[in-house]
């Protein structure tokens, strides 16, 4: 019982510490306030990134090799990410994708759509 009861003390003292009211700017942007009025902490940047990179691989079925954008905007994350579309041989004529991937201020996915297709071996003419 008294386990339990530090517990619960131990978990209202970092409550305490981690409120809004602290004056943190970083801790008042990464806390959200729920229906209950409990304070809900957003996922970092890292977290974001793996989410992302999870959430597309199980819409596309291609996994991300890399991470070239990320951003945070008004209104969430967004990031460009470099995927393998088809595998061949040699390696440096795969086919490349840049994808635009966009997600709320949590983490998920709201949108993605291909911005550009190249192979792996080719420098971009763009100057991107």
């Amino acid at each position: 019982m008294s386990n339990t009861k530090n517990t619960e003390e131990s978990q209202g003292s970092q409550e305490t510490q981690d409120s809004p009211e602290s004056g943190s700017q970083s801790s008042q942007r990464s806390r959200k306030r729920t229906d209950d009025n409990r304070t809900v902490k957003r996922p970092g940047p890292m977290e974001v990134l793996r989410q992302a990179r999870g959430q597309l691989a199980e819409l596309t079925g291609m996994e991300a090799e890399s991470v070239s954008s990320f951003e945070q905007t008004e209104e969430g994350w967004a990031l460009e990410v470099e995927v393998l579309e088809l595998e061949r041989v040699p390696d440096t004529m795969s086919l490349m994708a840049s994808y635009q991937v966009e997600l709320d201020p949590d983490g998920q996915l709201t949108g993605y759509r291909r911005v550009r297709r190249y192979e792996r071996g080719r420098a971009d003419a763009r100057g991107r």
